[in-house]
């Protein structure tokens, strides 16, 4: 199966009970590219509520024959949407390409991911065992790991496909039936999927596709038959979300949400490790990335030379920067006129607020959102700047003597995601790294990720987590079996 969609021919209808189908809502989104702020559409399906209410009854009718499914089956077809992923590799990339202006480099990242996540959950699905405990006292003790129900997943713009693997791969092992809601800005590789999830062999109603904005997440986040919904976004709508679902069935939610993540950089570590990782953190993906480190602390000892190779590297980076339609191209514009503007915004307060501009800061070029890899020092550290997340490629760098002094800088935010910290000594990377409140730790790395390896954070970054086992147990319920054996 190869997908017939392009950027001349787009998806624009919902995904329902495994067809094709207009949306019942009036109402429709508007895309532009951010390459050259081109009109890419303006009647793609915003779906109302008529439209989510279908998609549950439809995920309720398949969910007892999907939860029953044998776990052969439900690997087989697992594993083979798995391969139609990586088979319509290119043009899955293009469709995600053309709305958020991410070179092909990075395009092939989040579609291996999302394929690898989707083989790592397959196989998990026999093995996904649960407890017993002997009945010494007279009863057998059984748990079992329960499918939730109707489940969703609310995907971000800046990763609109690896974050569907995150989501979907692990609600569908566990026997749930999943609604997949993508951003408004980035819809149209997920729309084509519905291509992909009939030929994988998903019975109808169990995987589900409804595009839309923040009005299509509010109605799924407050529906009385969704039981769970796992959102990746921003720290506001993560907050909305888990209100709505508490005022409505008290669904469980698992939230992603944003992050401030700081660098600790010793006197003692590679220098050029240093630099290289935390360059790379804040312009993959333009900077448009939850863990990006966009607070870099460097040990006073090395900071003058630290910095110097720090700023080289961004202009260096600034080279990279083009047509994410180009094959050399390794960073692509913002995402869309909005995001330009927010993060314009912040570079423009920073100077004002008294930081210094050692490096970037310019828009490149007249047409699309393109923006020079940025970096302020002598920052404030209680200006807004150094506090709130930016989400384009803009850090602070800020010297620092003690270790002591640093992790209380490093830890007052309330945000918890990633930290990472350079240093050749084993003793402090690994006292560092347990000191740092943040869901994620990096040791002469930072900002990355494992599928097997729990990802979320810590205070307002976000509840619970995914990948690894502990994703399946997001979409599970515990179950407890009391077997009498002294009847």
């Amino acid at each position: 199966m190869t997908l017939q969609y392009s950027a001349k021919n787009l998806p624009k209808q919902i995904f329902i009970n495994n067809e094709y189908v207009d949306s019942k809502s009036p109402k429709k989104l508007t895309l532009h590219n951010p390459k050259n702020g081109e009109l890419l559409a303006d009647d793609v399906p915003l779906a109302g509520e008529q439209d989510v209410d279908a998609a549950v009854d439809a995920a309720d009718k398949a969910f007892p024959a999907w939860k029953k499914m044998s776990a052969n089956q439900r690997r087989g077809i697992l594993n083979k949407f798995a391969d139609l992923i990586e088979q319509n590799a290119e043009g899955i990339a293009q469709l995600s390409r053309i709305s958020l202006g991410a070179p092909a480099a990075f395009g092939a990242f989040e579609i291996g991911l999302c394929a690898e996540v989707f083989r790592y959950n397959a196989g998990f699905i026999d093995k996904f065992g649960g407890e017993s405990w002997p009945q010494e006292d007279g009863f057998l003790k059984i748990v079992r790991n329960e499918p939730l129900g109707v489940t969703a997943g609310i995907v971000p713009w800046n990763g609109p496909i690896g974050t569907i693997g995150l989501k979907a791969a692990p609600a569908l092992a566990t026997g749930n039936c999943f609604i997949l809601k993508p951003s408004e800005k980035t819809p149209f590789s997920s729309l084509a999927l519905g291509t992909l999830i009939k030929e994988a062999g998903f019975p109808p109603g169990v995987f589900q596709i409804l595009s839309g904005d923040g009005s299509t997440g509010a109605l799924i986040a407050s529906h009385m038959r969704i039981r769970k919904v796992s959102f990746t976004g921003s720290i506001a709508t993560g907050k909305k979300i888990q209100e709505m679902a508490a005022k409505s069935n008290l669904k469980r939610v698992t939230l992603e949400l944003g992050g401030k993540s700081p660098a600790v950089v010793f006197d003692d570590c590679n220098l050029d490790n240093a630099v290289t990782w935390t360059a790379n953190a804040i312009t993959a993906n333009t900077g448009q990335v939850c863990f990006a480190a966009s607070r870099v602390y460097v040990q006073e000892g090395i900071y003058e030379a630290f910095i110097e190779k720090y700023k080289q590297a961004m202009k260096d980076k600034t080279k990279e920067i083009g047509d994410p339609d180009e094959t050399t191209t390794n960073i692509g514009p913002l995402v869309d006129e909005a995001q330009f503007k927010r993060v314009q915004g912040f570079i423009e307060r920073g100077q004002q607020g008294g930081g210094t501009l050692a490096v970037g800061g310019k828009r490149i070029g007249t047409s699309g959102y393109y923006l020079e890899p940025t970096v302020f020092t002598d920052v404030d550290p209680t200006s807004e700047i150094h506090c709130e997340e930016i989400f384009g490629p803009v850090s602070v760098v800020k010297s620092f003597k003690t270790e002591e002094e640093i992790m209380q800088l490093a830890n007052n935010t309330n945000f918890g995601l990633m930290a990472g910290v350079f240093t050749q000594d084993i003793n402090k990377a690994l006292r560092v790294a347990s000191d740092f409140d943040s869901g994620m730790v990096g040791v002469n790395c930072v900002s990355l990720m494992f599928t097997m390896t729990p990802f979320g954070g810590s205070k307002e970054s976000g509840l619970g987590r995914e990948c690894g086992v502990h994703a399946l147990r997001a979409f599970t319920e515990p179950k407890t079996i009391m077997i009498n054996m002294n009847y």
